[in-house]
């Protein structure tokens, strides 16, 4: 068999049909039996491109003593599985996430977008070390230890700031309380 390459695809041998040709006349049939085979029809037809791009690559391979349908079958079938192999590792990986929230109600998600505003507007009041504080302690959860080693701080100042800000923000809370009522 002689095969000559040309932009990285090889040329078929004399009596193998192109891929543009076998596209067009089995496209359908590759079609069909991806539905036959199990593959969802929300799939087909991505799961047909792939098979039509290892076509593209094997095609040099393809003997033409052979049924041109068992050999595309042939590939279908590989592609499948594989795509079968590869939602199973993806819907185990999101098999392990917690399931979604609950739907806020309207009144909900106005009073958390208030909220957050309400917190974004207070941060944006403090100096950048101050707001560093902050975030790292009150939203992010970290101890005042590490807070020191992640913004290279003495920790008595770390333990200080947390408290002045805390107060300021129980300060800041209790003022939007009374300007809402």
């Amino acid at each position: 068999m002689r095969v000559s390459v040309q932009d990285d695809v090889a040329t078929p041998a004399p009596g193998v049909p192109a891929l543009e040709e076998v596209y067009r006349r089995h496209f359908a049939f590759v079609w069909r039996s991806l539905l036959r085979i199990g593959i969802p029809r929300s799939s087909v037809e991505d799961v047909a491109q792939d098979v039509f791009l290892v076509v593209r690559r094997r095609l040099v391979d393809y003997d033409p003593s052979r049924s041109l349908p068992a050999w595309l079958f042939g590939i279908v079938r590989r592609v499948a599985s594989e795509w079968r192999r590869s939602t199973g590792r993806a819907q185990r990986r999101l098999d392990l996430l917690p399931p979604p929230p609950a739907a806020e109600t309207a009144d909900r998600s106005a009073e958390l977008g208030e909220a957050a505003e309400f917190v974004r507007r207070f941060l944006a009041d403090l100096d950048e070390e101050w707001r560093m504080v902050f975030v790292l302690s009150e939203l992010e959860g970290l101890s005042g230890t590490e807070i020191a080693d992640a913004l290279a701080m003495n920790r008595n100042t770390v333990y200080a700031r947390q408290r002045k800000l805390r107060q300021r923000f129980e300060r800041a809370v209790a003022t939007h309380a009374e300007e809402r009522s």
